[in-house]
């Protein structure tokens, strides 16, 4: 087997060959850098003076929230914390809430989150672009205020798309570090979103950064699905059967 060709399909630690029983140096130098990257990535912070100015500039209502997870800590400790929003960010947010969803005069068709996860690396380089990107695929979306959260999990895009009268929330929030990949990024879709929605009720895009799917590439999925979404009513299992129909 020719390892040369097999590692350049894939960024995989494969056929790192060895020195005596051990790995060799530089491929032992290279995983111990990419742990690092890993654990700095966790233990990044949110850029989100910088993130709400991009936001700003592109023509969106923008502001800073945070959940209940009061530092980074107990983030990692009570994940449960990170879904739900403190008492002032939910304040916060019913100052900026919009009609109700049966209110189609003037109802907002989405509300984008953007969380920092996992990987505040991540949404420091990717969340911006990628807003900037699909906003320009949007035609007549109406777009609520773009909540920016500190200590924030996926789930907590379902209080805030609520709190905000939007019929979609999309979540960008920064991925799980791994040991090839330590700033990626993904989306999570959910229509009609709302405190205890399951997460067989969302899409999601995922391995979003320059090595994995490009931010054009992501902004074209991202739009046509939430146009799928808009147009059936509905994310998840229930819409991948409705576009491919049961299985045969």
């Amino acid at each position: 087997m020719n390892w040369l060709e097999v590692r350049r399909a894939t960024p995989a630690r494969i056929g790192l060959g060895r020195s005596g029983t051990a790995l060799p140096t530089a491929a032992q130098l290279d995983f111990q850098l990419a742990h690092a990257r890993a654990r700095d990535a966790v233990y990044a912070t949110l850029d989100s003076d910088r993130i709400l100015a991009e936001l700003r500039a592109h023509g969106l209502k923008a502001l800073t929230v945070r959940s209940q997870a009061a530092d980074r800590a107990t983030y990692l400790r009570r994940p449960d914390l990170g879904r739900k929003l403190a008492a002032a960010s939910r304040r916060l947010l019913l100052r900026h809430s919009g009609p109700r969803r049966d209110d189609e005069s003037g109802a907002r068709h989405v509300a984008f989150v953007i969380a920092d996860g996992l990987s505040a690396t991540a949404v420091n380089a990717h969340a911006a672009p990628l807003m900037a990107a699909v906003l320009l695929r949007l035609d007549g979306w109406r777009v609520a205020p773009v909540a920016v959260v500190e200590q924030g999990r996926v789930a907590i895009g379902d209080e805030i798309g609520g709190l905000l009268g939007a019929d979609l929330a999309a979540v960008l929030i920064g991925e799980r570090p791994g040991l090839s990949a330590a700033d990626s990024l993904g989306v999570y879709v959910t229509w009609a979103p709302a405190p205890g929605t399951v997460d067989a009720a969302r899409h999601c895009l995922s391995n979003i950064r320059p090595a994995g799917m490009p931010i054009d590439e992501a902004a074209d999925a991202l739009a046509r699905l939430m146009a799928a979404a808009r147009q059936h009513r509905m994310t998840g299992v229930a819409l991948s059967q409705r576009l491919v129909g049961p299985a045969g």
